[in-house]
């Protein structure tokens, strides 16, 4: 099992509830093909430093999970395939971007 993390940006015209609807259908398919979620991270609508498909904001979201790297190609055809999807990234960590990563969820636990 590999560390992953996956930022994606989606459509600025969703609702509330597409948005909620979307996110959950990525977590559960990726706990489908054997992940754990370590966090998930809602970073709300930000404006983009460039324009996608005509837009200049989206809603960015961070899944922190662990994979068997065979699921990662799935998630990331289902991400190519989803229209409401604008950008995606998925970045496999390291020790000290997992140390980072833990150190950043505390920090952020600790401001809320």
């Amino acid at each position: 099992m590999n560390n992953y993390e996956t930022v994606f940006i989606l459509n600025p015209v969703l609702s509330d509830e597409q948005i909620k609807e979307t996110v959950k259908k990525y977590e559960d398919f990726l706990v489908s093909k054997g992940a754990e979620m370590v966090a998930k991270e809602d970073w709300g609508l930000r404006k983009l430093a460039y324009a996608i498909q005509h837009k200049k904001s989206g809603f960015y979201h961070l899944f922190e999970f662990k994979a068997p790297g065979e699921a990662i190609e799935p998630l990331e055809l289902e991400f190519r395939r989803d229209e409401r999807m604008m950008r995606y990234l998925t970045v496999k960590l390291d020790k000290h971007a997992v140390a980072w990563a833990e150190k950043r969820r505390k920090r952020n636990k600790e401001k809320a």
